[in-house]
């Protein structure tokens, strides 16, 4: 019997910004207006905004390595739309400010929108086993649906994982020259699942908690059992056409973004010497349910004001994906089903947030306050010029101030 109650209680975490990061360009970042590479016009009150905070905000990341930025910032001013860099490497054209892009893990919360979604409906328990609704798999029974989108069921990450020591256990190939070279090698769900259950679970189901993509991907193949249809049906039904979505894929074995689009670099070493390739074109399928879609910030924007102003879910469901759980990764929030909750500090509040990328190329963001009346939705691309990882979580942090404190200075 399937059950319904409703108890409150990372692609890669950490927003996962590759290495490779971009030519330091000096352009200024400016909102955008029509243009003659193909990217839309901004409505007049958008152009009409002055906005420097963000302008420096989104210019910082440029100066710092990253190739490009697009950035768009809905609140109680309007909408504010920008870029700063280059498209291309050894171009000029600014980034297209309605383009596509390779979103990574923001996958991660569509999926559980679409799951809660399916409780509300009564078509399956946020407390009921996962191995209930797909037995072949032959998963512990103690692995629930709550856990797969919490990140508490212990499962290995088939893109790799920390073992238990510190030691990092590699997983299916997803860095490095090694992902470069079969970067367009197609995979079955069923099969990125079942290399991660051919290696040890991190902790018991519900003990602890541990970023792995297995979780999400194991929620697609949930979606696709309990309701007979692809995810990409369900979320075209759900999600995509009533929201009036017109640039989120999900992409399948399929390679190429959608035009117009910016491209993304992946900066590696071979043979002792650095190179540069452009991964615009990549095969997402190693991120099945985990960070394999397409989006724009129109989109992103549009789905998570939505779902945050609660014409997605009940108030009662919602509340549970902002349950964050103790022991998740502090660094961007706590988490709780499927988005991270961020508090700002003084002044300036939570915030909702899920961010990410694929393999290498690209990074997404996508923030909101808790009544979807104020986001920031963005995309950054990464170019030739070596990236200090170090220096991302203060870029960040500039950027969702300079949008959600009133641009207040960031220590």
């Amino acid at each position: 019997m399937k059950s319904n109650r409703v108890r409150r209680p990372r692609a890669f975490p950490r927003a996962a910004v590759t290495a490779l990061a971009a030519a330091l360009l000096a352009g200024a970042a400016t909102p955008a207006a029509a243009t003659s590479d193909g990217s839309a016009a901004v409505p007049k009150a958008a152009v009409r905004q002055d906005r420097p905070e963000l302008q420096k905000a989104i210019q910082a990341f440029v100066d710092a390595g990253f190739l490009g930025v697009q950035l768009r910032v809905n609140d109680e001013r309007g909408e504010w739309v920008g870029s700063a860099g280059v498209r291309k490497l050894g171009t000029s054209a600014k980034p297209p400010t309605n383009g596509h892009f390779w979103v990574g893990s923001v996958t991660k919360t569509f999926h559980a929108t679409v799951v809660l979604q399916l409780v509300a409906e009564g078509e399956i328990g946020l407390d009921d086993p996962v191995a209930g609704h797909l037995p072949e798999l032959g998963l512990d029974r103690r692995i629930t649906v709550r856990m797969l989108l919490q990140h508490t069921s212990g499962l290995f990450n088939y893109t790799g994982d920390l073992d238990t020591d510190g030691t990092w256990v590699p997983g299916l190939p997803a860095t490095g020259k090694e992902w470069l070279d079969n970067r367009f090698h197609s995979y079955r769900p069923e099969e990125l699942v079942r290399f991660a259950l051919s290696k040890p679970a991190k902790f018991a189901p519900g003990t602890d908690w541990s970023y792995s993509n297995t979780n999400y991907t194991l929620a697609r193949l949930l979606i696709e059992k309990v309701t007979g249809h692809s995810f990409d049906a369900e979320l075209k039904r759900r999600i995509v056409g009533p929201l009036g979505l017109k640039g989120t894929v999900v992409p399948g074995n399929r390679t190429q973004l959608p035009r117009p689009y910016a491209h993304g670099y992946f900066r590696y070493q071979d043979a002792g010497q650095w190179k540069v390739a452009d991964v615009s074109r990549q095969n997402p399928s190693l991120l099945a349910g985990a960070g394999d879609m397409i989006s724009t910030t129109q989109d992103l924007h549009t789905f998570f004001s939505a779902l945050n102003g609660g014409k997605l879910l009940p108030a009662k469901l919602l509340a549970e994906m902002r349950e964050p759980h103790p022991k998740s990764n502090p660094l961007y929030g706590r988490y709780g089903l499927g988005m991270f909750v961020q508090d700002l500090g003084p002044g300036c509040g939570t915030v909702l947030n899920h961010n990410g990328s694929p393999p290498a190329g690209y990074a997404a963001l996508m923030y909101s306050t808790p009544d979807g009346g104020k986001t920031l939705t963005a995309s950054l691309t990464a170019g030739d010029a070596a990236f200090d990882l170090a220096t991302y979580p203060k870029l960040l942090d500039g950027l969702v101030k300079a949008a959600f404190c009133g641009g207040q200075a960031t220590s």
